[in-house]
Protein backbone atom coordinates (compact mmCIF):
# COMPACT_ATOMS: atom_id res chain seq x y z
CA UNK A 1 0.00 0.00 0.00
CA UNK A 2 1.10 3.57 -0.53
CA UNK A 3 2.15 5.37 2.62
CA UNK A 4 0.16 8.54 1.89
CA UNK A 5 -3.41 7.27 1.89
CA UNK A 6 -4.75 10.75 1.11
CA UNK A 7 -2.60 11.09 -2.02
CA UNK A 8 -3.61 7.57 -3.05
CA UNK A 9 -7.30 8.37 -2.65
CA UNK A 10 -6.90 11.62 -4.57
CA UNK A 11 -5.43 9.62 -7.45
CA UNK A 12 -8.36 7.20 -7.22
CA UNK A 13 -10.79 10.11 -7.19
CA UNK A 14 -9.28 11.73 -10.28
CA UNK A 15 -9.32 8.35 -12.06
CA UNK A 16 -13.00 7.91 -11.21
CA UNK A 17 -13.83 11.43 -12.44
CA UNK A 18 -12.00 10.72 -15.70
CA UNK A 19 -14.17 7.63 -16.21
CA UNK A 20 -17.32 9.67 -15.58
CA UNK A 21 -16.13 12.67 -17.66
CA UNK A 22 -13.72 11.33 -20.29
CA UNK A 23 -13.81 14.53 -22.38
CA UNK A 24 -12.57 16.90 -19.68
CA UNK A 25 -9.03 18.31 -20.13
CA UNK A 26 -6.34 17.39 -17.60
CA UNK A 27 -6.26 20.88 -16.06
CA UNK A 28 -9.88 20.50 -14.94
CA UNK A 29 -8.71 18.10 -12.21
CA UNK A 30 -5.91 20.31 -10.84
CA UNK A 31 -7.86 21.52 -7.80
CA UNK A 32 -9.18 18.14 -6.72
CA UNK A 33 -8.29 17.53 -3.08
CA UNK A 34 -8.73 14.69 -0.62
CA UNK A 35 -8.26 15.59 3.03
CA UNK A 36 -9.52 14.81 6.52
CA UNK A 37 -13.05 16.16 7.10
CA UNK A 38 -13.47 18.98 9.60
CA UNK A 39 -15.88 16.77 11.57
CA UNK A 40 -14.38 13.27 12.18
CA UNK A 41 -17.90 11.86 12.48
CA UNK A 42 -18.28 12.38 8.72
CA UNK A 43 -15.63 9.76 7.97
CA UNK A 44 -11.93 9.39 7.35
CA UNK A 45 -11.67 11.55 4.24
CA UNK A 46 -13.59 14.08 2.18
CA UNK A 47 -13.02 15.02 -1.45
CA UNK A 48 -14.11 18.16 -3.28
CA UNK A 49 -13.64 16.47 -6.68
CA UNK A 50 -17.23 16.71 -7.88
CA UNK A 51 -17.59 20.32 -6.79
CA UNK A 52 -14.44 21.65 -8.48
CA UNK A 53 -14.97 19.95 -11.87
CA UNK A 54 -18.76 20.37 -12.08
CA UNK A 55 -18.59 23.78 -13.78
CA UNK A 56 -16.23 22.59 -16.51
CA UNK A 57 -18.37 19.46 -16.96
CA UNK A 58 -21.62 21.49 -16.98
CA UNK A 59 -23.13 19.03 -14.51
CA UNK A 60 -24.84 19.96 -11.21
CA UNK A 61 -22.35 19.30 -8.37
CA UNK A 62 -24.76 17.14 -6.28
CA UNK A 63 -25.49 14.92 -9.28
CA UNK A 64 -21.80 14.49 -10.04
CA UNK A 65 -21.05 13.86 -6.34
CA UNK A 66 -23.58 11.02 -6.31
CA UNK A 67 -21.94 9.41 -9.36
CA UNK A 68 -18.48 9.85 -7.88
CA UNK A 69 -19.59 8.37 -4.55
CA UNK A 70 -20.89 5.29 -6.33
CA UNK A 71 -17.54 4.82 -8.10
CA UNK A 72 -15.49 5.29 -4.92
CA UNK A 73 -17.76 3.00 -2.88
CA UNK A 74 -16.71 0.13 -5.15
CA UNK A 75 -13.02 0.49 -4.22
CA UNK A 76 -11.71 -2.36 -2.04
CA UNK A 77 -10.35 -0.01 0.65
CA UNK A 78 -13.60 1.99 0.98
CA UNK A 79 -16.26 0.93 3.49
CA UNK A 80 -18.64 3.77 2.71
CA UNK A 81 -18.84 6.74 0.30
CA UNK A 82 -21.63 9.28 0.54
CA UNK A 83 -22.32 12.59 -1.24
CA UNK A 84 -22.59 15.58 1.09
CA UNK A 85 -23.30 19.30 0.93
CA UNK A 86 -22.77 21.23 -2.29
CA UNK A 87 -20.62 18.58 -4.00
CA UNK A 88 -18.39 16.84 -1.45
CA UNK A 89 -18.03 13.10 -1.01
CA UNK A 90 -17.31 11.73 2.46
CA UNK A 91 -15.37 8.48 2.68
CA UNK A 92 -14.99 5.91 5.41
CA UNK A 93 -12.14 3.42 4.96
CA UNK A 94 -12.15 -0.25 5.84
CA UNK A 95 -10.42 -0.90 9.14
CA UNK A 96 -8.23 -3.66 7.71
CA UNK A 97 -6.92 -1.12 5.18
CA UNK A 98 -6.03 1.27 8.00
CA UNK A 99 -4.48 -1.47 10.15
CA UNK A 100 -2.18 -2.41 7.26
CA UNK A 101 -0.48 0.95 7.78
CA UNK A 102 1.15 -0.27 11.02
CA UNK A 103 3.45 -2.89 9.42
CA UNK A 104 4.15 -0.43 6.59
CA UNK A 105 5.42 2.12 9.12
CA UNK A 106 7.60 -0.48 10.81
CA UNK A 107 9.06 -1.56 7.47
CA UNK A 108 9.82 2.05 6.50
CA UNK A 109 11.17 3.26 9.84
CA UNK A 110 11.83 6.98 10.46
CA UNK A 111 11.72 7.53 6.68
CA UNK A 112 7.94 7.12 6.94
CA UNK A 113 6.50 10.39 5.69
CA UNK A 114 9.34 11.07 3.26
CA UNK A 115 7.90 12.67 0.14
CA UNK A 116 8.85 13.10 -3.51
CA UNK A 117 6.95 16.39 -3.64
CA UNK A 118 10.15 18.41 -4.07
CA UNK A 119 11.39 16.12 -6.86
CA UNK A 120 14.98 16.92 -5.91
CA UNK A 121 14.54 20.60 -6.78
CA UNK A 122 17.26 22.80 -5.31
CA UNK A 123 16.09 25.28 -2.69
CA UNK A 124 18.21 27.79 -0.79
CA UNK A 125 17.01 28.40 2.77
CA UNK A 126 18.63 31.44 4.38
CA UNK A 127 18.06 31.95 8.08
CA UNK A 128 19.52 33.58 11.20
CA UNK A 129 21.83 35.96 9.24
CA UNK A 130 22.28 38.00 12.42
CA UNK A 131 24.64 40.96 12.19
CA UNK A 132 27.99 39.86 13.67
CA UNK A 133 27.88 42.66 16.22
CA UNK A 134 27.22 40.72 19.42
CA UNK A 135 25.96 37.50 21.01
CA UNK A 136 22.88 35.88 19.54
CA UNK A 137 19.75 36.75 21.49
CA UNK A 138 16.34 35.14 21.94
CA UNK A 139 14.96 36.93 18.85
CA UNK A 140 17.67 35.35 16.70
CA UNK A 141 16.84 32.04 18.36
CA UNK A 142 13.33 31.88 16.96
CA UNK A 143 14.49 32.60 13.43
CA UNK A 144 17.26 30.02 13.79
CA UNK A 145 14.88 27.29 14.96
CA UNK A 146 12.18 28.10 12.40
CA UNK A 147 14.72 28.21 9.57
CA UNK A 148 16.49 25.01 10.60
CA UNK A 149 13.22 23.12 11.06
CA UNK A 150 11.91 24.45 7.74
CA UNK A 151 15.09 23.26 6.02
CA UNK A 152 14.64 19.83 7.62
CA UNK A 153 10.98 19.79 6.59
CA UNK A 154 11.77 20.65 2.96
CA UNK A 155 14.44 17.95 2.88
CA UNK A 156 11.89 15.40 4.13
CA UNK A 157 9.50 16.62 1.45
CA UNK A 158 12.03 15.75 -1.24
CA UNK A 159 13.90 19.01 -1.89
CA UNK A 160 17.66 19.36 -2.29
CA UNK A 161 18.21 21.91 0.49
CA UNK A 162 21.15 24.28 0.98
CA UNK A 163 21.16 26.01 4.38
CA UNK A 164 22.69 29.47 4.20
CA UNK A 165 23.80 32.30 6.51
CA UNK A 166 24.29 35.78 5.04
CA UNK A 167 26.92 37.69 7.00
CA UNK A 168 26.14 41.42 7.14
CA UNK A 169 29.80 42.43 7.35
CA UNK A 170 29.66 45.61 5.27
CA UNK A 171 28.36 49.03 6.17
CA UNK A 172 28.16 51.36 9.16
CA UNK A 173 27.25 48.80 11.83
CA UNK A 174 30.40 46.76 11.30
CA UNK A 175 32.53 49.91 11.41
CA UNK A 176 30.83 50.88 14.68
CA UNK A 177 31.67 47.39 15.97
CA UNK A 178 35.32 47.86 14.99
CA UNK A 179 35.53 51.12 16.93
CA UNK A 180 33.99 49.41 19.98
CA UNK A 181 36.41 46.46 19.75
CA UNK A 182 39.32 48.87 19.40
CA UNK A 183 38.33 50.47 22.70
CA UNK A 184 38.53 47.04 24.36
CA UNK A 185 41.95 46.63 22.75
CA UNK A 186 43.14 49.91 24.27
CA UNK A 187 41.82 48.74 27.64
CA UNK A 188 43.73 45.46 27.25
CA UNK A 189 46.88 47.51 26.68
CA UNK A 190 46.27 49.40 29.92
CA UNK A 191 45.04 52.78 28.74
CA UNK A 192 43.87 55.13 31.48
CA UNK A 193 41.64 57.02 29.07
CA UNK A 194 37.94 57.04 30.08
CA UNK A 195 35.36 55.37 27.90
CA UNK A 196 33.50 58.64 27.40
CA UNK A 197 36.67 60.43 26.33
CA UNK A 198 37.32 57.73 23.71
CA UNK A 199 33.67 57.81 22.62
CA UNK A 200 33.99 61.50 21.73
CA UNK A 201 36.47 60.56 18.99
CA UNK A 202 34.28 57.83 17.49
CA UNK A 203 32.07 58.70 14.48
CA UNK A 204 28.50 58.36 15.73
CA UNK A 205 29.62 57.62 19.28
CA UNK A 206 30.43 54.30 20.97
CA UNK A 207 27.52 52.04 20.04
CA UNK A 208 28.51 48.60 21.36
CA UNK A 209 29.47 48.55 25.03
CA UNK A 210 28.73 44.95 26.03
CA UNK A 211 31.37 42.98 27.94
CA UNK A 212 31.42 40.34 25.17
CA UNK A 213 33.99 42.51 23.35
CA UNK A 214 36.54 42.28 26.19
CA UNK A 215 37.89 38.93 24.89
CA UNK A 216 38.14 40.49 21.42
CA UNK A 217 40.32 43.27 22.80
CA UNK A 218 42.50 40.68 24.53
CA UNK A 219 42.83 38.69 21.30
CA UNK A 220 43.88 41.82 19.39
CA UNK A 221 46.55 42.52 22.02
CA UNK A 222 47.80 38.94 21.84
CA UNK A 223 48.03 39.02 18.04
CA UNK A 224 49.36 42.55 17.50
CA UNK A 225 50.85 43.72 20.79
CA UNK A 226 50.73 47.53 20.86
CA UNK A 227 51.36 47.93 17.14
CA UNK A 228 47.78 49.18 16.50
CA UNK A 229 47.86 51.90 19.16
CA UNK A 230 49.62 55.22 19.69
CA UNK A 231 51.88 55.76 22.72
CA UNK A 232 50.60 58.57 24.90
CA UNK A 233 52.27 60.14 27.90
CA UNK A 234 48.93 60.96 29.52
CA UNK A 235 46.94 57.76 28.94
CA UNK A 236 49.73 55.26 28.32
CA UNK A 237 48.01 54.20 25.11
CA UNK A 238 45.57 56.15 22.94
CA UNK A 239 43.89 55.68 19.58
CA UNK A 240 46.05 55.80 16.50
CA UNK A 241 44.68 57.01 13.19
CA UNK A 242 42.03 54.59 11.94
CA UNK A 243 43.91 54.11 8.68
CA UNK A 244 46.48 52.10 10.65
CA UNK A 245 44.10 49.75 12.45
CA UNK A 246 40.47 49.94 11.26
CA UNK A 247 40.58 47.21 8.60
CA UNK A 248 42.57 44.82 10.80
CA UNK A 249 40.30 45.32 13.81
CA UNK A 250 37.15 45.08 11.72
CA UNK A 251 38.15 41.79 10.06
CA UNK A 252 39.43 40.26 13.29
CA UNK A 253 36.34 41.27 15.24
CA UNK A 254 33.89 39.99 12.62
CA UNK A 255 35.80 36.72 12.48
CA UNK A 256 35.69 36.27 16.26
CA UNK A 257 32.02 37.27 16.43
CA UNK A 258 31.16 34.73 13.74
CA UNK A 259 33.10 32.05 15.66
CA UNK A 260 30.95 32.82 18.71
CA UNK A 261 27.76 32.78 16.61
CA UNK A 262 28.70 29.39 15.14
CA UNK A 263 29.27 28.06 18.66
CA UNK A 264 25.87 29.35 19.80
CA UNK A 265 24.17 27.82 16.77
CA UNK A 266 25.93 24.51 17.35
CA UNK A 267 24.70 24.52 20.96
CA UNK A 268 21.16 24.92 19.57
CA UNK A 269 21.70 22.12 17.06
CA UNK A 270 21.48 24.55 14.12
CA UNK A 271 23.81 24.24 11.18
CA UNK A 272 24.35 25.99 7.88
CA UNK A 273 26.06 24.61 4.80
CA UNK A 274 27.17 27.98 3.44
CA UNK A 275 28.22 31.31 4.98
CA UNK A 276 28.07 34.16 2.45
CA UNK A 277 29.84 37.46 3.15
CA UNK A 278 28.17 40.72 2.15
CA UNK A 279 31.61 42.32 1.75
CA UNK A 280 32.66 39.52 -0.58
CA UNK A 281 29.49 39.99 -2.63
CA UNK A 282 30.31 43.68 -2.99
CA UNK A 283 34.01 43.15 -3.71
CA UNK A 284 33.25 40.55 -6.38
CA UNK A 285 31.20 43.14 -8.27
CA UNK A 286 27.75 41.58 -7.89
CA UNK A 287 26.17 45.01 -7.44
CA UNK A 288 27.50 46.08 -10.84
CA UNK A 289 26.39 42.76 -12.34
CA UNK A 290 22.90 43.25 -10.90
CA UNK A 291 22.67 46.79 -12.29
CA UNK A 292 23.87 45.60 -15.68
CA UNK A 293 21.32 42.76 -15.68
CA UNK A 294 18.46 45.12 -14.82
CA UNK A 295 19.69 47.78 -17.25
CA UNK A 296 19.75 45.25 -20.08
CA UNK A 297 16.07 44.57 -19.33
CA UNK A 298 15.38 48.35 -19.30
CA UNK A 299 14.38 48.15 -15.65
CA UNK A 300 16.63 50.97 -14.38
CA UNK A 301 16.17 54.70 -14.79
CA UNK A 302 17.17 57.96 -13.12
CA UNK A 303 14.29 59.71 -11.44
CA UNK A 304 12.93 61.46 -8.36
CA UNK A 305 10.55 59.53 -6.12
CA UNK A 306 7.41 61.17 -4.79
CA UNK A 307 7.70 61.92 -1.06
CA UNK A 308 6.16 59.00 0.81
CA UNK A 309 3.08 59.37 2.95
CA UNK A 310 3.65 59.05 6.66
CA UNK A 311 7.08 57.99 7.88
CA UNK A 312 9.92 58.82 5.51
CA UNK A 313 12.08 55.76 4.73
CA UNK A 314 15.86 55.93 4.96
CA UNK A 315 16.35 55.44 1.22
CA UNK A 316 14.18 58.39 0.09
CA UNK A 317 15.86 61.51 -1.24
CA UNK A 318 14.19 64.54 -2.90
CA UNK A 319 16.69 64.47 -5.79
CA UNK A 320 17.49 62.25 -8.80
CA UNK A 321 18.51 58.69 -7.97
CA UNK A 322 19.13 55.44 -9.85
CA UNK A 323 15.81 53.60 -9.51
CA UNK A 324 14.65 50.02 -10.16
CA UNK A 325 11.21 49.63 -11.75
CA UNK A 326 9.93 47.50 -8.87
CA UNK A 327 6.30 48.47 -9.52
CA UNK A 328 6.34 46.34 -12.69
CA UNK A 329 6.78 43.31 -10.42
CA UNK A 330 4.18 43.98 -7.74
CA UNK A 331 5.93 46.48 -5.45
CA UNK A 332 4.22 49.66 -4.28
CA UNK A 333 6.90 52.10 -5.50
CA UNK A 334 10.11 51.98 -7.52
CA UNK A 335 13.19 51.46 -5.38
CA UNK A 336 16.56 53.29 -5.25
CA UNK A 337 19.66 51.28 -6.12
CA UNK A 338 22.06 54.19 -5.67
CA UNK A 339 21.90 57.36 -3.63
CA UNK A 340 22.37 60.75 -5.21
CA UNK A 341 26.07 60.65 -4.24
CA UNK A 342 26.50 57.46 -6.28
CA UNK A 343 26.92 55.06 -3.35
CA UNK A 344 24.84 51.90 -3.25
CA UNK A 345 21.76 51.61 -1.05
CA UNK A 346 21.21 48.83 1.50
CA UNK A 347 18.65 47.41 -0.90
CA UNK A 348 21.20 47.37 -3.73
CA UNK A 349 23.52 45.07 -1.79
CA UNK A 350 20.60 42.73 -1.13
CA UNK A 351 19.77 42.73 -4.85
CA UNK A 352 23.38 41.78 -5.55
CA UNK A 353 23.21 38.95 -3.01
CA UNK A 354 20.07 37.56 -4.59
CA UNK A 355 21.57 37.69 -8.08
CA UNK A 356 24.49 35.64 -6.73
CA UNK A 357 22.03 33.07 -5.36
CA UNK A 358 20.24 32.89 -8.71
CA UNK A 359 23.58 32.48 -10.48
CA UNK A 360 24.33 29.52 -8.21
CA UNK A 361 21.35 27.72 -9.72
CA UNK A 362 18.58 27.86 -7.13
CA UNK A 363 15.06 27.92 -8.64
CA UNK A 364 13.52 28.47 -5.19
CA UNK A 365 14.69 30.82 -2.43
CA UNK A 366 13.26 30.73 1.09
CA UNK A 367 14.31 33.23 3.74
CA UNK A 368 13.44 33.68 7.41
CA UNK A 369 13.32 37.32 8.54
CA UNK A 370 12.28 39.16 11.67
CA UNK A 371 8.81 40.66 11.46
CA UNK A 372 10.31 44.15 11.56
CA UNK A 373 11.49 43.50 7.98
CA UNK A 374 7.96 42.75 6.74
CA UNK A 375 7.86 45.94 4.68
CA UNK A 376 10.91 44.73 2.76
CA UNK A 377 9.27 41.61 1.32
CA UNK A 378 7.61 43.04 -1.77
CA UNK A 379 10.71 44.86 -3.02
CA UNK A 380 12.93 41.78 -2.68
CA UNK A 381 10.37 39.57 -4.38
CA UNK A 382 10.17 42.16 -7.16
CA UNK A 383 13.97 42.16 -7.52
CA UNK A 384 14.18 38.35 -7.69
CA UNK A 385 11.37 38.23 -10.26
CA UNK A 386 13.11 40.87 -12.39
CA UNK A 387 16.58 39.33 -12.18
CA UNK A 388 15.32 35.84 -13.03
CA UNK A 389 12.64 36.72 -15.61
CA UNK A 390 10.12 35.41 -13.06
CA UNK A 391 11.75 31.96 -13.11
CA UNK A 392 12.92 32.00 -9.48
CA UNK A 393 10.57 32.29 -6.50
CA UNK A 394 11.30 34.00 -3.18
CA UNK A 395 9.24 32.99 -0.14
CA UNK A 396 9.77 34.97 3.05
CA UNK A 397 8.81 33.57 6.46
CA UNK A 398 8.46 36.26 9.13
CA UNK A 399 9.15 35.59 12.81
CA UNK A 400 7.63 37.73 15.53
CA UNK A 401 9.20 38.83 18.79
CA UNK A 402 9.63 36.45 21.74
CA UNK A 403 9.03 37.58 25.32
CA UNK A 404 10.92 35.57 27.94
CA UNK A 405 9.28 35.36 31.37
CA UNK A 406 10.17 33.66 34.65
CA UNK A 407 8.01 33.59 37.78
CA UNK A 408 5.48 35.58 35.79
CA UNK A 409 7.88 38.47 35.24
CA UNK A 410 9.73 39.55 32.06
CA UNK A 411 13.38 38.51 31.83
CA UNK A 412 15.28 41.36 30.21
CA UNK A 413 18.88 41.33 31.30
CA UNK A 414 21.91 39.19 30.53
CA UNK A 415 25.26 39.30 32.31
CA UNK A 416 26.96 38.60 29.00
CA UNK A 417 25.20 41.10 26.75
CA UNK A 418 24.02 43.65 29.26
CA UNK A 419 20.66 44.48 27.71
CA UNK A 420 18.98 41.31 26.43
CA UNK A 421 18.60 37.55 26.95
CA UNK A 422 21.20 35.67 24.95
CA UNK A 423 20.60 32.43 23.13
CA UNK A 424 23.23 30.69 25.26
CA UNK A 425 21.49 31.85 28.46
CA UNK A 426 18.25 30.31 27.21
CA UNK A 427 19.89 26.99 26.30
CA UNK A 428 21.70 26.83 29.64
CA UNK A 429 18.41 27.45 31.46
CA UNK A 430 16.15 24.84 29.83
CA UNK A 431 18.17 22.81 27.29
CA UNK A 432 18.46 22.73 23.51
CA UNK A 433 15.48 20.47 22.77
CA UNK A 434 13.08 22.38 24.99
CA UNK A 435 14.10 25.62 23.29
CA UNK A 436 13.67 24.19 19.80
CA UNK A 437 10.32 22.51 20.41
CA UNK A 438 8.85 25.48 22.27
CA UNK A 439 9.84 27.91 19.52
CA UNK A 440 7.74 25.83 17.11
CA UNK A 441 4.59 25.62 19.22
CA UNK A 442 3.19 28.78 17.67
CA UNK A 443 3.00 30.06 14.12
CA UNK A 444 6.16 32.03 13.43
CA UNK A 445 4.43 35.34 12.68
CA UNK A 446 2.56 35.32 16.00
CA UNK A 447 4.17 36.84 19.07
CA UNK A 448 4.98 34.29 21.74
CA UNK A 449 5.76 34.16 25.42
CA UNK A 450 8.60 31.81 26.35
CA UNK A 451 7.82 30.86 29.96
CA UNK A 452 10.96 29.41 31.53
CA UNK A 453 8.92 27.78 34.31
CA UNK A 454 6.37 26.20 31.97
CA UNK A 455 9.01 24.76 29.64
CA UNK A 456 10.51 22.60 32.40
CA UNK A 457 7.17 21.72 33.99
CA UNK A 458 6.17 18.05 33.78
CA UNK A 459 2.52 18.46 32.82
CA UNK A 460 0.19 18.13 29.89
CA UNK A 461 0.31 21.91 29.48
CA UNK A 462 3.98 21.64 28.50
CA UNK A 463 4.03 20.49 24.87
CA UNK A 464 7.69 19.46 25.00
CA UNK A 465 7.15 17.20 27.99
CA UNK A 466 3.85 15.83 26.64
CA UNK A 467 5.36 14.67 23.34
CA UNK A 468 8.61 13.40 24.87
CA UNK A 469 6.62 11.52 27.53
CA UNK A 470 4.65 9.74 24.80
CA UNK A 471 7.87 8.54 23.18
CA UNK A 472 9.35 7.55 26.55
CA UNK A 473 6.21 5.54 27.34
CA UNK A 474 6.47 3.77 23.98
CA UNK A 475 10.09 2.88 24.67
CA UNK A 476 9.22 1.70 28.20
CA UNK A 477 6.64 -0.73 26.81
CA UNK A 478 9.03 -2.05 24.17
CA UNK A 479 11.88 -2.47 26.68
CA UNK A 480 9.53 -4.35 28.99
CA UNK A 481 8.77 -6.68 26.08
CA UNK A 482 12.48 -7.23 25.43
CA UNK A 483 12.78 -4.78 22.52
CA UNK A 484 11.33 -7.11 19.88
CA UNK A 485 12.59 -6.79 16.31
CA UNK A 486 10.44 -4.60 14.08
CA UNK A 487 10.47 -7.26 11.37
CA UNK A 488 8.84 -9.69 13.79
CA UNK A 489 6.25 -7.13 14.91
CA UNK A 490 5.44 -6.19 11.31
CA UNK A 491 4.45 -9.80 10.64
CA UNK A 492 1.94 -9.86 13.51
CA UNK A 493 -1.74 -10.40 12.62
CA UNK A 494 -3.44 -7.04 13.24
CA UNK A 495 -7.11 -8.13 13.43
CA UNK A 496 -7.22 -7.82 17.21
CA UNK A 497 -6.69 -4.07 16.96
CA UNK A 498 -10.19 -2.66 16.76
CA UNK A 499 -10.92 -0.39 19.74
CA UNK A 500 -11.86 3.18 18.71
CA UNK A 501 -8.85 4.57 20.62
CA UNK A 502 -6.51 2.19 18.76
CA UNK A 503 -8.03 3.07 15.40
CA UNK A 504 -7.85 6.80 16.22
CA UNK A 505 -4.11 6.41 16.83
CA UNK A 506 -3.68 4.69 13.44
CA UNK A 507 -5.74 7.35 11.70
CA UNK A 508 -3.53 10.02 13.21
CA UNK A 509 -0.36 8.29 11.99
CA UNK A 510 -1.92 7.92 8.55
CA UNK A 511 -2.03 11.73 8.32
CA UNK A 512 1.75 12.12 8.83
CA UNK A 513 2.83 11.97 5.14
CA UNK A 514 0.11 14.45 4.21
CA UNK A 515 1.13 16.72 7.10
CA UNK A 516 4.73 16.78 5.85
CA UNK A 517 3.69 17.85 2.36
CA UNK A 518 1.14 20.42 3.53
CA UNK A 519 3.58 21.97 6.02
CA UNK A 520 6.36 22.09 3.42
CA UNK A 521 4.10 23.68 0.81
CA UNK A 522 2.93 26.32 3.30
CA UNK A 523 6.48 26.84 4.70
CA UNK A 524 5.03 26.27 8.19
CA UNK A 525 7.15 23.98 10.39
CA UNK A 526 4.96 24.69 13.40
CA UNK A 527 2.44 22.26 11.88
CA UNK A 528 4.84 19.45 12.77
CA UNK A 529 4.74 20.43 16.45
CA UNK A 530 0.95 20.54 16.33
CA UNK A 531 0.79 17.10 14.71
CA UNK A 532 3.10 15.59 17.32
CA UNK A 533 1.02 17.02 20.14
CA UNK A 534 -2.10 15.45 18.62
CA UNK A 535 -0.34 12.12 18.12
CA UNK A 536 0.95 12.17 21.69
CA UNK A 537 -2.56 12.95 22.95
CA UNK A 538 -4.01 9.96 21.05
CA UNK A 539 -1.35 7.67 22.51
CA UNK A 540 -1.86 8.93 26.07
CA UNK A 541 -5.62 8.37 25.70
CA UNK A 542 -5.02 4.76 24.68
CA UNK A 543 -2.49 4.29 27.52
CA UNK A 544 -5.00 5.58 30.08
CA UNK A 545 -7.80 3.40 28.70
CA UNK A 546 -5.52 0.39 29.13
CA UNK A 547 -5.15 1.19 32.83
CA UNK A 548 -8.93 0.82 33.25
CA UNK A 549 -9.58 -1.91 30.65
CA UNK A 550 -7.23 -4.90 30.79
CA UNK A 551 -8.18 -5.92 27.23
CA UNK A 552 -6.45 -2.76 25.94
CA UNK A 553 -3.16 -3.31 27.74
CA UNK A 554 -0.19 -3.57 25.43
CA UNK A 555 1.36 -6.65 27.00
CA UNK A 556 -0.84 -9.65 27.86
CA UNK A 557 1.10 -12.81 28.58
CA UNK A 558 -1.93 -15.05 27.96
CA UNK A 559 -2.49 -13.63 24.44
CA UNK A 560 0.86 -13.54 22.58
CA UNK A 561 -0.57 -12.65 19.15
CA UNK A 562 -2.66 -9.79 20.51
CA UNK A 563 0.43 -8.61 22.39
CA UNK A 564 2.53 -8.64 19.20
CA UNK A 565 -0.12 -6.59 17.37
CA UNK A 566 -0.25 -4.01 20.15
CA UNK A 567 3.52 -3.88 20.43
CA UNK A 568 3.55 -3.24 16.68
CA UNK A 569 1.15 -0.34 17.24
CA UNK A 570 3.37 1.05 20.01
CA UNK A 571 6.51 0.68 17.88
CA UNK A 572 4.80 2.41 14.94
CA UNK A 573 3.78 5.29 17.22
CA UNK A 574 7.35 5.68 18.47
CA UNK A 575 8.59 5.61 14.88
CA UNK A 576 6.30 8.43 13.75
CA UNK A 577 7.15 10.47 16.85
CA UNK A 578 10.85 10.10 16.05
CA UNK A 579 10.22 11.01 12.43
CA UNK A 580 8.50 14.25 13.45
CA UNK A 581 11.03 15.13 16.13
CA UNK A 582 13.84 14.64 13.61
CA UNK A 583 12.26 17.25 11.34
CA UNK A 584 12.18 19.63 14.30
CA UNK A 585 15.78 18.83 15.23
CA UNK A 586 14.74 17.48 18.64
CA UNK A 587 16.20 14.32 20.17
CA UNK A 588 13.58 11.81 21.37
CA UNK A 589 14.09 10.70 24.98
CA UNK A 590 14.23 7.05 26.05
CA UNK A 591 12.87 7.69 29.53
CA UNK A 592 11.65 10.58 31.65
CA UNK A 593 13.45 11.34 34.89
Amino acid sequence: MTHDIFAAMRARTVAALREILPDLPEEAFAKVQTEPPRDPSHGDMATNGAMVVAKAAKVPPPKLAAELAAKLAALPEVAEAAPAGPGFVNLRLREDHLRALVPAILATGPAFGDSRMGQGKRVNVEYVSANPTGPMHVGHCRGAVVGDALAGLLAKAGYDVTREYYINDAGAQVLALAYAAYWRYLQALGTTMTEEHYAQSVPGGLQYRGEYLIPVGAALKERHGDALAAADGIYGYAAAGPDTWLEIVRDTTVGLMMDAIREDLAALGVRQDVFISERQIVEEGWLQKAEATLAAKELIYTGVLEPPKGKTPDDWEPRPQVLFRATLFGDDVDRPLRKSDGSGTYFANDVANHLAKIARGFPELVQVWGADHGGYVKRMQAAVAALSDRQVSLDVVLTQIVHVVKNGEPVRMSKRAGTYVTLRDLIDEVGKDAVRFTMLTRKSDAQMEFDLDKVVEQSRDNAVFYVQYAHARCRSVLRQAGDPAFDDLAAAPMETISDPAEMALIRRMAAWPRTVEAAAAAREPHRIAFFLQDLAADFHILWNKGRDDSTLRFIRAEEPEATRARLALVAATATVLRSGLAVMGVEPVEEMR
